[in-house]
């Protein structure tokens, strides 16, 4: 039914950019030819703002309210027709507990989708899901209807307003910056919404495991045992040994990906020719678009095979998983959010501070080092927490390369793993959703919000305090 739905709306808004469209033709039209008219002087009569604005005015007017009736159908049409059709079900069923009768009116929504995992269906029901699909052609058909009137009705008023000394660009303009406004709002709300959806469910954690024992505990083996009598029924939440392998894993990766990544944007921007730049820095940015399990493959083929061979050369106990093959490979995967961003930053100095330098006799490396990288700094230090942030949440490449196995180590050639790991890790399977173990996940999520966050405060820090100096 989703995908029905889907269509539809699809539909619909292809039908209603056709009438808006029509309706910004019109709307041009008049008011180009009202612009021709000779007032009573015998002048042309002056628009106020460019026919195109007169234009977009009706065709908001035809679209907007039309868009609008829309939303309201597809966020009520489901619970409305459930709801029509459930009065239609013999007494006996709608007059069921409410836990039956939410299995019930998913067996109907399955049954309308057409996902009938077996032949054994009740007459009932199936009568109740044609009802559904007969009410729901139904009331696609009067949306249809509703959505042309109404489009049309809107459309013509604005049409009718349309005069020389309207102030169409105000309008339109106050309708961008609302749109605006809409847009940033939900963004903050949406992002509030994350947030408070996972405190709460790490509050419920909390409850259960201490939040000394999650931040300071020394062992991490979140496994649960179905019965009481069965050993390791309690469970060890201490996130210090994720924690290390997140960090260790990051290091390595932009110990790897800041200098070169560095290095190959002030070689670009400030050494290379246009024939290298040209060809240069379009291969470096393919690595971005590598799917992540490509640079799983190759560190769990190549990488870590490669280092374990070296270190059983050296006499080195080194894990066939080992945090520094996982490492190496995701910073040769980060190097482009490096490279790219620096490089563009780099760019965007004037030149004329750079001629500047030059011209009172310091050399091109001084220039880079004491007036293109101060001048850049913002933009580096943005490329570097997005690297930063890149690393912290990669996922496929530490569960291919470096295992699940949590332990609170400080050398590399061991195997580690991450936050992102675990939280895959314990929301996979049939798990009851109110264990510790499944909330356990969501208190990572946190733990790991409040780490990105910290990062965003120091690099804002940082930044602010250069810029001062340097103004």
């Amino acid at each position: 039914m989703g995908r029905r739905t889907e269509v539809s709306v699809g539909f619909f808004l292809f039908f209603l950019l056709i009438l808006s469209a029509g309706a910004y033709m019109q709307g041009k039209r008049k008011a180009f030819s009202l612009s021709r008219l000779a007032d009573g002087r015998g002048g042309k009569k002056p628009l106020h703002s460019l026919p195109g604005y007169y234009g977009l005015l009706t065709a908001l007017g035809c679209l907007l309210p039309a868009l609008l009736i829309i939303a309201i159908w597809a966020a009520c049409s489901d619970s409305i027709l459930t709801a029509l059709t459930l009065q239609t079900l013999p007494p006996a069923l709608q007059n069921l507990p409410p836990d039956q009768l939410n299995l019930l009116v998913n067996d109907l929504h399955n049954l309308i989708a057409g996902h009938v995992a077996g032949r054994d269906i009740r007459p009932v029901l199936q009568q109740a899901a044609e009802r559904y699909i007969a009410m729901q052609h139904l009331a696609r058909l009067l949306l249809a209807a509703v959505l042309t009137a109404v489009a049309l009705f809107s459309g013509l008023l604005v049409y009718r307003r349309i005069r020389p000394e309207m102030r169409a660009r105000n309008h339109v303009e106050r309708f961008i910056r609302y749109g605006l406004i809409a847009c940033s709002t939900i963004a903050v709300f949406t992002t509030i919404g994350i947030v408070l959806s996972v405190l709460f469910e790490s509050l419920r954690f909390f409850r259960q495991v201490p939040l000394t024992d999650f931040l300071f505990g020394l062992k991490w083996s979140p496994q649960m045992a179905l019965r009481a009598d069965q050993a390791g029924s309690s469970g060890s939440f201490g996130v210090l040994p994720v924690l290390a392998g997140t960090f260790m894993i990051s290091g390595i990766a932009l110990a790897v990906a800041v200098p070169v990544g560095l290095m190959s944007a002030i070689y670009l921007s400030e050494y290379a020719g246009n024939k290298v730049r040209v060809w240069a820095k379009p291969v470096m940015e393919i690595l971005a678009g590598l799917p992540t399990v490509v640079y799983g493959f190759f560190a769990a083929l190549v990488v870590a095979p490669f280092i374990r061979h070296v270190g059983v050369l050296l006499g080195l106990d080194v894990s066939s998983e080992s945090g520094l093959a996982v490492g190496l490979v995701m910073g040769i995967m980060i190097i482009p959010f490096v490279s790219s961003l620096a490089d563009d930053v780099i760019n965007a100095v004037p030149q004329s501070i750079r001629d500047g330098s030059l011209g009172l006799g310091a050399t091109r490396s001084e220039t880079i080092i004491r007036v293109i990288m101060p001048a850049a700094l913002p933009g580096i230090v943005a490329s570097i927490l997005l690297a930063a942030s890149r690393a912290i949440g990669e996922t496929m490449i530490v569960v291919m390369a470096a295992g699940l196995a949590a332990g609170l180590t400080a050398n590399p050639l061991q195997s580690v793993t991450t936050v992102t790991v675990q939280i895959v890790t314990l929301l996979v399977g049939d798990q009851k959703f109110d264990s510790p173990k499944t909330l356990a996940a969501f208190a990572l999520g946190l733990l790991l919000f409040v780490i990105t966050m910290i990062l965003n405060v120091i690099a804002l820090y940082v930044v602010r305090r250069y810029r001062e100096k340097y103004e």
